[in-house]
């Protein structure tokens, strides 16, 4: 996230802040290119008009690329970005139409690039006969010395609206081609537009990089149809996605357009050289005179849930995998398969790093395979239909869930435990940023935030420690984390005294060479950036975004000390509980004038959910006063948001984060239309597709520049907005167990914060996808709030499903009669959903080692883990937050007590059983 280093002025609601980072995201975007050249695309010449069953379609008529495309029923809303037409006319800005080449004659040799936006020309227009809309020779655009001969098609298929090209070789010799794009120009972009207007205007596009099958999704920001859904048309594979090198991207809030990659071998042999891409990369090879057909079609979903069905009815390849496509080791995977043809093979890469075996046949034509994971890391399955078509689906193995939570809390408290007692920035001890490409701890970065304990891109190590110990407490790791609060979050992160008790300092580091003469700061990195704070600097308190990281740290020890009271020896459960209330309320407090004493407060927080979780637990410990006090501040913030059309604004001119905390407090406060709102928005850029990357991966594009090693604005796989946005995706699933839709992008981003730990337990702020790149970034960074929304919400989902029967996300089922057995396999085991009952089973203390479900009497069977030295007990918790026909209020049998909201339940050296009846 950015941050600056004085008072900002922003506005709720969306507007980009004035004077944030400019200097910084500019040269980052910029990348040296020129400015825009003077219109060649031939605007003034007019457009041409055409209307489809799903479409009204305007071509420039100069360059027969698309001016507008406007879905029918869309009410004048445009995929492209048509309103910023004029600003993208000059060479070298694409738009759908176009077509990017790497050539070479013969099978040896240099490759040459070709574009048709690079120099543009006019076309020359062709006749369009039969269901053709336009045509066009692409010849003067590609410019003399191209060795194939381009036609240009817009047609219909069916009804459906399809971009062809016929390449022709023209020359005399062979041609390969070495890389072959089709550029996907979709509105994006949101600079210098309020919320309101992006949301009415913008849209996403999501990747499914999966060859013959693969397909972009295009989601307008309201997360409301129509959706648009662009497959292959012939033999047109989806081989990789790759960035247009545009002559400009505006600041912060453009992701840039990108590139259907048919072709990529000429790229992996030179700019992608040593990376492994998510296909393997191939080219084509036309003879003197052969002719070759690519191109697109443009299908039209009425909602986003509809995808599939859209997909489906035109005979298009589906996967759904369960629990997804990140696959514990531990965990019975499936994937279900629907296409007309028969699958003629499946073949896993890396070989043997996923045992596939078919499974009985679901309903409604799927095929069925169960899945074991058994090599870590990335694995690729390809699926070859009796047609010819392959599909590719691609996968992460991870060890089983709670190993590698373990691994990663060891990490955290080992090799990312700093220790130093000199140090003069009184950062000792605390769990501090890791470079994994160094192997070393962060002790000095000119981003002083990352050295200092501070931002998400500091505090995330912190947090991730503070949350392994909630959801897996182990009492060394607890012992450590003790020292942490008492040595440096309460007196050094937090000031502990004086007019600013409370307050959170932006970091610990700081670059100040006359405050510390002495310090030796490396002079390799470069200094002089705003980002280098000083000591007055980084001790400001006004930037809301880090007091949830700590409350959240005293939250997580409350939870600790409050369940397992043997582990914790510095403070009672009161300390924490308290500690964790006093920041809150300091966030949200005002001055004597009536002015916020914090900034940003007014905005939803990442990790907002904190808050919540915190009321509850003092309404819980009976705090009566405390817990008015609280919710009373939450309620104003609330209602401010009830007031916006779009209530989830940021200290960025679009984001991602705020929506988990809004989305929250809307519900709880019965503000149903702001919750509806926000949640639509979330699903507009967090998709299910068939890809461990994509899958429930929300939409983020610019905290590298401010947490990662390799700075630069892309799509970031699996940075934080994965876990935080899964928690009100998977809340309101947990209120409409029917809505399989949900659960797929919900546990897609639970999912997600596993798959960037890696076999030794150091856990990455995000994966890069460039193909140039295709890795893990090397710093830690801010993974911590991606950590904290992945401890809310682990859990073992439970359903039957209406085609693919009883399964689990999280867990392996069997059955047996009448009786379904769930046995949790998540990383904490402490909450089952049973989805047909609408029944919510969560553990304060303890862990679940069985479930049963009756599938006649509704009865349930909850079998508790042996007790540990430090759990001698459990608390179960039962909610039943969905009404489920012919189901009613489930409680335990026998003689057990409610207390505090939880059932005690003492454990004993095997399996404890409780019953519960409806």
């Amino acid at each position: 996230m950015c941050i600056s280093n004085s008072k900002t002025s922003y506005l709720i609601g969306g507007l980009a802040l004035l004077g944030l980072c400019a200097a910084a995201t500019h040269s980052a975007l910029a990348q040296g290119r020129p400015a825009a050249a003077p219109n060649t695309l031939g605007i003034e010449n007019g457009t041409m008009e055409f209307n489809t069953p799903d479409f009204t379609l305007k071509l420039v008529k100069s360059s027969q690329t698309i001016a507008a495309l406007l879905p029918k029923g869309g009410d004048g809303f445009d995929f492209t970005p048509s309103d910023r037409l004029s600003k993208r006319s000059g060479d070298g800005f694409y738009d759908l139409g176009d077509l990017t080449l790497r050539l070479r004659s013969g099978t040896s040799g240099d490759w040459k690039d070709y574009s048709t936006a690079t120099h543009r020309q006019p076309v020359t227009a062709l006749p369009a006969s039969g269901k053709a809309l336009a045509v066009a020779d692409l010849a003067p655009t590609l410019g003399p010395d191209c060795p194939l001969q381009i036609t240009r098609t817009w047609t219909l298929d069916s009804g459906k609206l399809v971009l062809k090209f016929d390449i022709k070789n023209k020359s005399n010799s062979p041609v390969q081609i070495g890389a072959l794009g089709i550029p996907m120009v979709f509105n994006n972009i949101i600079t210098d537009r309020e919320l309101a207007e992006a949301h009415a205007k913008c849209a996403f596009s999501d990747p499914y990089i999966g060859q013959d099958a693969g397909y972009i999704q295009v989601t307008r920001l309201s997360g409301h149809g129509p959706t648009l859904v662009v497959t292959p048309y012939g033999k047109t594979p989806f081989e990789a996605y790759q960035l247009l090198n545009e002559p400009r991207r505006p600041e912060q809030t453009f992701e840039g357009m990108m590139n259907w990659m048919v072709h990529t071998e000429a790229y992996a042999e030179k700019e992608w050289k040593g990376v492994e891409q998510w296909n393997t990369p191939t080219m084509a090879s036309l003879a003197p005179g052969e002719t070759r057909t690519y191109g697109v079609k443009f299908l039209v979903s009425d909602t986003i849930r509809n995808i599939d069905k859209t997909l489906v009815a035109d005979k298009r390849p589906l996967a759904i995998g369960i629990p997804g496509y990140v696959l514990p080791m531990d965990q019975d995977g499936r994937l279900f398969l629907k296409y007309p043809k028969a699958v003629k093979t499946i073949s896993v890469e890396p070989a043997g790093a996923i045992e596939v075996a078919p499974a009985k046949p679901a309903r409604n034509g799927w095929k069925a395979y169960a899945l074991h994971g058994k090599g870590w890391g990335r694995a690729r399955l390809t699926v070859t239909y009796a047609d010819g078509l392959k599909q590719t689906v691609s996968y992460y193995v991870i060890k089983p869930a709670a190993q590698a939570v373990s691994d990663m809390g060891n990490f955290l408290t080992t090799k990312q435990w700093f220790v130093d007692p000199n140090d003069p920035f009184k950062r000792s001890p605390s769990v501090i940023s890791y470079d994994r490409e160094a192997n070393k701890q962060i002790t000095q970065e000119s981003r002083a935030w990352i050295a200092g304990l501070g931002d998400e891109g500091g505090s995330g190590a912190y947090v991730a420690a503070a949350m392994k110990e909630f959801g897996q407490p182990n009492r060394e790791e607890v012992t450590k984390y003790e020292q942490f609060v008492d040595g440096v979050l309460w007196g050094g992160i937090q000031f502990k005294d004086g007019p600013q008790k409370y307050g959170v300092r932006k970091s610990m580091f700081y670059y100040d060479p006359k405050a510390l003469p002495n310090f030796p700061y490396d002079s390799s990195m470069d200094w002089r950036s705003w980002t280098s704070w000083n000591k007055q600097a980084s001790e400001d308190i006004g930037r809301g975004y880090n007091y949830p990281h700590v409350v959240a740290a005293y939250w997580a020890i409350y939870r600790v000390a409050r369940n397992h009271p043997s582990m914790v020896k510095v403070h009672d459960w009161n300390w924490y509980l308290n500690q964790a209330y006093e920041t809150t309320m300091y966030l949200t407090s005002t001055d004597a004038n009536g002015n916020d004493v914090v900034g940003y407060m007014q905005l939803g927080l990442m990790e907002g959910d904190v808050f919540l979780e915190l009321l509850k637990d003092v309404q819980r410990e009976g705090w009566t006063d405390k817990a008015a006090a609280l919710e009373a501040r939450m309620k104003t913030r609330a209602d401010r948001w009830s007031t916006r059309d779009y209530p989830f604004g940021s200290e960025m001119a679009w984001d991602s984060t705020g929506q988990e905390e809004v989305y929250s407090w809307s519900k709880y406060f019965g503000y149903t239309k702001q919750a509806e709102v926000t949640l639509s928005a979330i699903l507009g850029y967090m998709p299910t597709l068939p890809h461990w990357g994509y899958n429930g991966d929300a939409r983020r594009y610019w905290d590298f520049l401010y947490g990662g090693k390799l700075p630069r604005i892309e799509r970031q796989i699996h940075h934080y907005g994965s876990g935080l946005n899964a928690i009100p995706v998977l809340k309101e699933y947990r209120d409409h167990p029917d809505d399989y839709y949900l659960l797929r992008v919900g546990y897609g981003g639970t999912m997600g914060p596993l798959s960037n730990i890696d076999q030794e337990g150091f856990a990455s702020a995000a994966f890069h996808t460039f193909p140039t790149t295709l890795k893990w970034d090397a710093y830690s960074g801010d993974y911590g709030p991606n950590f904290f929304g992945h401890a809310l919400d682990a859990a073992t989902y439970v359903i039957n499903h209406p085609d693919f029967g009883w399964q689990a996300f999280g867990g392996n089922v069997t059955q047996h009669g009448d009786w379904i057995t769930i046995h949790p396999r998540d990383s904490f085991r402490s909450r089952v959903y049973i989805a047909p009952r609408g029944l919510w089973l969560t553990l304060d203390a303890g862990q679940f080692d069985t479930v049963e479900v009756n599938t006649k009497t509704n009865a349930v069977r909850v079998g508790l883990a042996a007790k540990t030295d430090d759990t001698p007990q459990a608390r179960l918790l039962i909610e039943q937050p969905a009404k489920v026909a012919n189901v009613g209020t489930y409680k335990p049998m026998g003689a057990l007590t409610l207390e505090n909201g939880a059932y005690p339940i003492a454990l004993t050296d095997s399996v404890s059983w409780v019953e519960l009846r409806d």
